[in-house]
């Protein structure tokens, strides 16, 4: 199985309003000026045990297919996709999932560190990983950020604060199990999530260059710890 980063599909949540067809998509246009989120109000990021987990797919598959739009079919096939892709995670040793939350769940963020024997590669990152990866990976220092899952806004407002809640949860993420570095695939064709990654301190692994593309059917991004 690949393992890479499962974010929604659009960035615009669905529109509540009955509409012929699918939901019209709402562009996103710049931050109003002086408008910002409060590190005081933020949502509260805490980790989620495998029972708690078990107990809450099907909330965790609800919020994946909110955030993904799009008509009754492809909210259906967009959240059965996600909990096909968690479950199978979620039996990695070390895996491990934060969920974000106020009165209600509002995004989470999943993984498991990288195994040195290579058994963690899958068909995605056999063959891709730089040598200086492989040798973090045998140290245990190498965490696959599996999954990152956030309001659309988190994608378009303020990426380079630190109070991101996209932000906050891949650094906890790393930060819980002592990693020097997290590691993800996007698909070598999906400019749009590379760009939403890079905007929250992620890099192309092995190639700074944003016009470049990989030699294979996925890009290998890397994350130091504490971005």
């Amino acid at each position: 199985m690949t393992a890479h980063v499962f974010l929604p599909t659009t960035l615009a949540l669905p529109d509540p309003r009955p509409a012929r067809g699918r939901p019209r998509i709402r562009l996103p246009g710049p931050p109003r000026a002086g408008r910002r989120s409060s590190p005081q109000v933020a949502e509260r990021v805490r980790p989620l045990t495998r029972g708690q987990v078990e107990d809450r797919l099907q909330e965790l598959g609800d919020l994946y297919a909110e955030l993904s739009g799009g008509g009754p079919w492809a909210w259906n096939e967009a959240r059965a996709a996600f909990l096909r892709h968690l479950a199978a995670d979620a039996r990695r040793p070390g895996f491990s999932l934060l969920i974000a939350e106020t009165t209600a769940l509002t995004g989470c963020a999943y993984g498991f560190p990288a195994d040195g024997a290579g058994l963690w590669w899958g068909e995605g990152f056999d063959g891709h990983l730089p040598g200086k990866l492989l040798r973090r990976a045998a140290s245990g220092r190498l965490f696959v950020v599996s999954g990152i899952v956030v309001p659309p806004r988190v994608r378009r407002e303020y990426q380079d604060h630190v109070w991101n809640l996209a932000r906050r949860l891949q650094r906890r993420l790393l930060a819980d199990h002592g990693a020097t570095l997290g590691v993800t695939l996007v698909d070598a064709w999906d400019d749009g999530t590379v760009e939403t990654l890079r905007s929250w301190g992620w890099q192309c692994a092995g190639d700074d260059t944003r016009s470049a593309l990989p030699p294979g059917p996925f890009r290998v991004l890397v994350l130091a710890a504490g971005t």
